[in-house]
């Protein structure tokens, strides 16, 4: 009795098969894993100049507010907002009837580029550095006012600059 192997239908896979298909998706995986970890840095620093800009502008706002007498200052301050809160908190209007406030931000926002302070571990507002208007900008310190903003991220930007200096 003779066994007839030919009549026998092989079906699935080969070894070989499955090696050549695993090896391109591992391929194919290493080139975009790269350009979406581009791509999420890149969002993250459209999010830190925007509020960047964002408070930039609502300090120079306080700081017009003060020159055209909207705020109260004495003669020893420089006319910039004591710190970020004042922002968001608003200060009372002294050439409105009824002391209405003035309010430049909404919010704090948070700096993208700094996890524990996106994950809440602390504050918005002590997650930024502070330049007093008397400081180098060279060296940054804080002081009385704040003058401008940056962030504290030890990061470098895709450009090539550290954010510190954005």
């Amino acid at each position: 009795m003779a066994f007839n192997y030919h009549h026998r239908q092989i079906t699935g896979f080969t070894l070989i098969e499955l090696v050549v298909t695993v090896t391109i998706v591992a391929i194919l995986g290493s080139a975009i894993f790269p350009m979406m970890q581009l791509n999420i840095k890149r969002a993250k620093e459209s999010e830190l100049r925007a509020d960047l800009r964002q408070m930039r502008e609502a300090i120079d706002v306080y700081k017009k507010a003060v020159d055209d007498g909207k705020i109260k200052k004495s003669i020893e301050q420089s006319g910039y907002p004591p710190n970020l809160e004042v922002l968001v908190n608003g200060i009372n209007d002294e050439k409105n009837f009824n002391k209405k406030k003035i309010k430049f931000l909404r919010r704090i926002p948070v700096d993208p580029m700094r996890d524990s302070v996106a994950n809440n571990r602390i504050d918005a507002a002590d997650g930024w550095g502070l330049r007093s208007y008397q400081s180098e900008a060279s060296n940054p310190s804080s002081g009385d006012d704040v003058y401008d903003i940056y962030s504290l991220s030890n990061g470098i930007g895709i450009n090539g600059i550290p954010y510190a200096q954005w």
